[in-house]
């Protein structure tokens, strides 16, 4: 069963910032390969801790036209372009979908070229019962180490019950998890199940409740195990979000912060439980809750057209596109907090980028 490398194992549990990586495309919907390596280069200036490539943000529809290939490979060779300049090394998570077989092949893809973790979506296992989830990952996990991944029904998830994640956090190949259902309710149901599982202190827990993203960031766990007196304390030391696939250099500020916080096990203070209600409200900008998240990716490609990182805000589905009202939406809340953008950090460093 491959493994992850204990430093970069050791990174992911003390936790970072990922981006979950956007396509570019041309006006005739083509991929742009100078602004898809532009997006991870901004990335990493701004000092992520790696990229997530091939999920939600980067569109599922990239499988259906001969793209999942190519995009993986040109975020796999920028990314090893900047370790070899920095020397500093960098996390590769590839999305991997579908029923087991696909799955399985995409995993041995993103294996192949070099990536660290598979970052596992069951929304194609939408019928499936608990016990064929669960051989589903294990098959997965023979291939690539597994970042779980509970995303949220409105974009293509589904709910899992506190049973599955118990399970599936006694496999060995499960690294991480993104928990991501926009719902406290079923975050709650992985932390408890992680904490009561063997594992517990191996899996590195990450957000991905776009929502709530300073709340979960800051927010302590603690369980007791049913017939014993010891607890265990978790939390999310990290993210691995859509939201962060802009404004990014602010974004690493605010997880520094946090971190800072946790660390020195300080109150929260009262500025920064504030900004996360104001990161909370560009998120609703940005990801369309108010047309049940049709525009979410449009609206992240407008924040990043605004910037000249790309082109236009086209998706493959010619269909998806920023939602009545949401391009004023984006005016609001980048007016009423500007503090949140890193729109100067960008042009000062477009030209280079897009090299």
């Amino acid at each position: 069963m491959p493994k992850l490398k204990k430093k970069i194992r050791k990174r992911l549990a003390a936790g970072m910032v990922i981006p979950a990586h956007p396509l570019a495309l041309d006006r005739n919907r083509k991929l742009d390969e100078r602004r898809q390596k532009a997006l991870t280069r901004y990335y990493l200036a701004a000092g992520a801790g790696g990229v997530a490539v091939g999920v939600h943000t980067t569109q599922f529809e990239i499988r259906k036209v001969g793209l999942l290939e190519p995009v993986l490979q040109l975020a796999a060779e920028t990314v090893g372009e900047y370790e070899r300049a920095r020397k500093k090394e960098r996390l590769l998570v590839a999305g991997v979908c579908g029923r087991t077989l696909q799955a399985v092949r995409e995993a041995q893809l993103a294996s192949d070229l070099g990536y660290d973790l598979a970052l596992l979506s069951l929304g194609a296992m939408s019928r499936s019962s608990v016990p064929k989830l669960l051989e589903h990952v294990r098959a997965v996990g023979e291939v690539m180490p597994i970042f779980g991944f509970y995303l949220q029904p409105s974009v293509g998830g589904r709910v899992l019950p506190y049973e599955f994640w118990r399970e599936m956090a006694e496999i060995e190949s499960v690294a991480a998890v993104k928990i991501a259902p926009f719902n406290r309710y079923q975050t709650f149901d992985v932390m408890r199940a992680v904490a009561e599982s063997s594992r517990s202190q191996k899996i590195a827990l990450y957000t991905g409740n776009d929502d709530n993203i300073i709340g979960d960031l800051t927010t302590p766990y603690r369980f007791g195990k049913p017939g014993q007196s010891q607890t265990t304390d978790l939390r999310m030391s990290g993210g691995l979000l859509g939201h962060w696939a802009v404004w990014t250099r602010r974004a690493i500020e605010h997880w520094r912060e946090c971190r800072r916080v946790v660390e020195k096990a300080l109150p929260i203070p009262t500025d920064l439980q504030r900004l996360g209600n104001q990161i909370t409200d560009s998120n609703a900008a940005f990801f369309d809750p108010q047309h049940d998240f049709k525009g979410c990716i449009a609206g992240l490609h407008e924040v990043l057209r605004r910037q000249g990182l790309l082109e236009g805000t086209w998706c493959l589905n010619p269909d998806e596109g920023l939602s009545r009202g949401q391009s004023a939406e984006i005016d609001r809340v980048y007016a009423a907090y500007p503090h949140l953008n890193d729109d100067l950090f960008v042009a000062q460093n477009i030209d280079q980028w897009l090299r």
